[in-house]
């Protein structure tokens, strides 16, 4: 059983309220082998809504409240995504869970690259809030872009 960010399910929880779907891992949905989460929604922020990327570091960084989420409005959206990551991994191991599939780049679920917090589109090695506190928890976390 995997956890999978939801949007790549092609469930319309991404920012711009559109989904991001790959098509293997529906096949593993219909196979009943995944668990949809979207941590941003779970920790409370509405769909759509404003893009968001971490400053200041990364996700770990985040945990460590050593860095901020702001959304490109200005918006500190930190604790909702704290709250979304924890929701993810209470759902991790409420069910057992030791692997995701997250979707890459983003503040919550990115991997291996993430926004720099510039809003300007480029990217910097680091994770997500979530990816990192899934990982701390020894989740093995991948992207759809390395699965």
């Amino acid at each position: 059983m995997w956890l999978v960010s939801a949007c790549l399910l092609g469930m319309p929880t991404a920012y711009d309220g559109e989904g991001r779907p790959v098509e293997r891992l529906i096949e593993r949905a219909a196979r009943g082998e995944v668990v949809p989460i979207c941590p941003e929604m779970a920790g409370g922020l509405p769909v759509p809504r404003p893009p968001a990327e971490i400053v200041g570091g990364s996700g770990e960084d985040v945990l460590e409240g050593r860095a901020r989420v702001v959304t490109v409005d200005g918006q500190d959206v930190t604790e909702a995504y704290l709250r979304g990551a924890e929701a993810a991994l209470a759902t991790a191991r409420r069910l057992g869970i030791r692997k995701a599939i997250l979707k890459a780049h983003s503040p919550s679920c990115g991997c291996r690259f993430i926004y720099d917090g510039t809003h300007s589109g480029r990217l910097i090695p680091g994770q997500g809030v979530t990816a990192a506190l899934l990982r701390r928890e020894g989740i093995e976390v991948v992207s759809e872009e390395n699965p």
